[in-house]
């Protein structure tokens, strides 16, 4: 991972970070651009080679030029939110739905040649939350600059969180001051979360390679529980590192952004879980699928759907396969049993120490369980639960 190498450090964040604080403000934005143009076009020819990646940084330039045209109530908006799902398509799922559509295998490739822009699944976010709050009038346009530094802000390009250009934009154009108290605090986190990813996450990995269904077919039937369980941890304490090393990088910039996790494991519900588990996907969720398809306005069977819906965006969000799309269904229907649940029986505000603890170990183990789908093919995934429920 990129946050894992000293060439993010050495070439990109310490030097554009200090770059930013001792330029005039006018330039800022454009440190920001010029270093998350190199950071995309390294790590891209590193991972891709050739011209691809100086034409996948066409995208952002594109979507630069698009952007500009963005009014309130302009139908030029939903033009911008249409062209980066078109976008986002193409690079990450024309072969997945193609293959549905048409039942091929996943080696024949529709597309032979195709590929991921770095960082694609978080920037077409992005272009999308801009292109929405421009047209309901929520936020400036900003000038050219300022808004492929949004976009182009690397610490946040390939793992998130992800960020609302309102908020970004005020400490973007503020005077960064107190370098030492920002550069402590970013470098601390920085390091708690490099931490957390080589101590906990990495050493999970010895356990969660099992996942599959040779390994699977010959284990004890007793550590399969463990192993999935190792993953639990695995992709909490990978996914929060780099959360936690994103936002570390961000305060050298003097640019605060989104917290991403709060103890998620800690929660008693499953709504709780996710209010608190990738918390700026979860509020991007919200805004702009789950509040205009009605949010919880409607009537309950649509409400429903709503939530379901919800959750197979997130799933299909987070990979291109049919095993993602069940995992974010799983969720869509926990969400839902827990929201019939309270209507007929609303919270307590006084629970019994057993009810809350049997309610988190309920969240914890069924949040878990999804995760079989999420780090697995479907035939795989019913292969460890048949295994873990019959032997």
């Amino acid at each position: 991972m990129i946050f894992n190498t000293w060439a993010y450090y050495l070439f990109f964040l310490v030097p554009s970070a200090i770059l930013f604080r001792l330029s005039p403000p006018r330039y800022r934005p454009w440190v920001i651009v010029a270093g998350g143009s190199a950071f995309f076009l390294y790590f891209s020819y590193t991972e891709l080679g050739g011209i691809i990646p100086a034409a996948c940084l066409g995208i952002f330039l594109w979507e630069s030029i698009t952007s500009r045209f963005y009014r309130p109530k302009s139908w030029f908006c939903s033009v911008g939110v249409a062209q980066a799902i078109v976008l986002l398509f193409i690079f990450k799922y024309w072969n997945f739905f193609a293959g549905l559509v048409w039942f091929r295998a996943p080696e024949q490739h529709y597309w032979a040649h195709a590929f991921l822009p770095l960082g694609i699944s978080f920037f077409t976010f992005e272009f999308i939350h801009y292109a929405t709050d421009r047209y309901k009038g929520k936020t400036e346009a900003g000038n050219v600059g300022e808004y492929l530094a949004f976009i182009l802000f690397f610490p946040t390009m390939v793992a998130g969180p992800i960020k609302r250009y309102q908020q970004f934009l005020p400490k973007l154009r503020a005077q960064p001051a107190h370098w030492l108290h920002d550069w402590h605090r970013g470098v601390t986190r920085i390091l708690a979360g490099l931490a957390k990813k080589f101590a906990i996450a990495d050493v999970m990995t010895a356990y969660t390679n099992h996942l599959n269904h040779a390994d699977l077919a010959v284990a004890n039937r007793a550590i399969l529980p463990v192993w999935l369980l190792a993953y639990g941890i695995k992709i909490y304490t990978d996914f929060s590192a780099y959360s936690d090393i994103a936002i570390g990088s961000a305060r050298l910039f003097g640019i605060p952004i989104p917290e991403n996790f709060d103890w998620p494991y800690l929660q008693t519900n499953i709504s709780m879980f996710w209010r608190h588990w990738h918390m700026s996907l979860t509020s991007w969720l919200t805004d702009y699928v789950f509040i205009p398809l009605g949010g919880s306005r409607v009537k309950p069977s649509r409400v429903y759907g709503n939530i379901l819906m919800t959750m197979l965006v997130s799933g299909i969000w987070h990979g291109a396969g049919v095993n993602f799309v069940v995992w974010g269904l799983w969720h869509g229907v926990l969400l839902s049993i827990h929201r019939a649940w309270r209507g007929f029986r609303p919270l307590s505000p006084n629970p019994p120490w057993w009810s809350q603890s049997a309610a988190w170990l309920t969240t914890f183990v069924m949040a878990n369980l999804g995760w079989a789908f999420f780090c697995m093919d479907v035939h795989t995934a019913l292969f460890f639960f048949k295994r873990l429920l019959l032997g």
